[in-house]
C-alpha cells in the first residue's frame, strides 16, 4: 500500500468516477484503474462496487476511507509545518471559487494581510461549485470559497467558515425604468419584451431550480434567451439591452467596478451565502487560519452598488409586496 494509491483511492471515493478522479489529479484513466486494482489486491480486499459507471464503496472500503483520510490528513499538516521552517521558502495557497467573491474580497484581504511581504503566494481559481469542490477533493486547492447553498448537506472531511452574504438584485437595462412598476404587461411592447427575455444560469444545483421558480412566479410570460455559466457574461447581455437577470449583488465587481447602462433593483428571493470550504486540519494551520479570518474581516467593509428599491411586480406572493426599504449600503459578514 503506496501513499500514492491511497491519494487514487481518496479521490476515487469522493468523486464516485475514475474519470473525475483522474482528471483531477492528472493521471490518465487506465493508471488510476491500475492503481486500484493493485490496492485491492495489497488488501485482499475489494474496495469499490462498480454500479452503473459509479464507484460505490463496499464496507472495506468505507474502513480504509476513514483511516486513508487520517493518514493524507496528517501527511499534509506535517508538510505544511515543515514548510514553515525552509529558509526563504514561500508557502503556496491555492484557493478556486466564485468569481465575484474573490474579485470583491482576495485583492483588500492579500493587501491587509501584507502577502507580499509574508512569504505568502497565492494561486487562484475561478470555478463554478461543482468544480471548486471536484478540486477540494483532488488536493488541488486549500481553500474553496462557495455558495453555501449549493453545498450537499454534508461534505466529508470539509470545515465550513461562514465569510459573506449579499442579496439577490434584479439586474434591468437602464433604459427600462422598472420604479414603482406593478403590471409587466402596462409598458410599451418593446420594454416588455425585453423585461420578458431572461438571462439563466445552469451551476447543477437546487438553487437552479428555484431561481427558475422565481422567474416562473414574478414574470409569468418570461422566456429565457441565453443559458450561462458565469455572471460576467449575463451581465453583459443585460448591459446590452437584450433582457433581464437574476444575481447577487457582488457579480458588479465582475464589471470593472461600474454599472454603466445597468440598474440594480432589490428582490426577496434572498441572499448569497458564501463559505470557505477547507480541509479540517487548514483551520489550525498557517497561513490558511490567517487569511480566512482576513476574508471575514475584509467582508465587513465591502460595499454594496447602489440598489434601486423593489419594483411592486417583484415581490413574490407569499412575501408580501413591500420593499426592502432597509437595504444596507455596507455588506454584512455571515454570523
Amino acid at each position: 500500500m503506496t501513499l500514492h494509491q491511497l491519494r487514487i483511492f481518496l479521490a476515487v471515493a469522493q468523486l464516485s468516477s475514475l474519470t473525475r478522479a483522474g482528471k483531477q489529479l492528472g493521471i490518465a484513466q487506465p493508471t488510476v484503474s491500475q492503481q486500484l486494482a493493485k490496492l485491492e489486491e495489497s488488501t485482499g480486499t475489494r474496495l469499490f462496487e462498480r454500479v452503473q459507471n459509479r464507484m460505490i464503496l463496499t464496507d472495506a472500503g468505507q474502513i480504509l476511507l476513514r483511516h486513508a483520510q487520517f493518514i493524507l490528513t496528517e501527511l499534509d499538516e506535517a508538510e505544511s509545518g515543515l514548510r514553515a521552517f525552509a529558509s526563504g521558502d514561500r508557502t503556496i495557497v491555492r484557493i478556486a471559487g466564485l468569481s465575484s467573491v474573490i474579485m470583491a474580497l482576495m485583492p483588500r484581504t492579500l493587501r491587509k494581510l501584507g502577502a507580499p511581504h509574508a512569504g505568502i503566494e497565492v494561486d487562484i481559481h475561478e470555478a463554478p461549485p461543482s468544480e471548486v469542490l471536484d478540486m477540494l477533493y483532488a488536493r488541488r486547492a486549500n481553500i474553496g470559497l462557495i455558495a453555501a447553498e449549493s453545498l450537499a448537506s454534508a461534505s466529508i472531511g470539509f470545515k465550513r467558515v461562514p465569510i459573506i452574504k449579499d442579496p439577490y438584485v434584479f439586474a434591468a437595462p437602464a433604459s427600462l425604468d422598472l420604479a414603482g412598476l406593478q403590471d409587466p404587461s402596462s409598458l410599451p411592447p418593446e420594454q416588455q419584451r425585453v423585461l420578458e427575455s431572461c438571462i439563466q444560469f445552469h451551476f447543477g444545483t437546487q438553487h437552479t431550480l428555484r431561481v427558475q421558480q422565481w422567474y416562473q412566479t414574478v414574470l409569468p410570460g418570461h422566456r429565457v434567451i441565453a443559458h450561462c455559466r458565469t455572471y460576467e457574461m449575463a451581465l453583459s447581455f443585460v448591459r446590452a439591452g437584450l433582457g433581464v437577470c437574476l444575481l447577487p449583488a457582488l457579480t458588479s465587481f465582475l464589471i470593472a467596478g461600474n454599472l454603466d447602462g445597468i440598474k440594480l433593483y432589490a428582490t426577496d428571493h434572498g441572499t448569497r451565502n458564501t463559505v470557505a470550504l477547507m480541509p479540517e486540519q487548514y483551520a489550525r494551520l498557517e497561513p490558511f487560519r490567517s487569511l480566512v479570518a482576513t476574508l471575514q474581516e475584509v467582508s465587513t467593509s465591502v460595499e454594496l452598488p447602489p440598489i434601486e428599491p423593489m419594483a411592486p411586480f417583484l415581490a413574490t406572493p407569499a412575501k408580501g409586496q413591500a420593499a426592502d426599504a432597509s437595504l444596507r449600503s455596507v455588506i454584512a459578514p455571515i454570523d
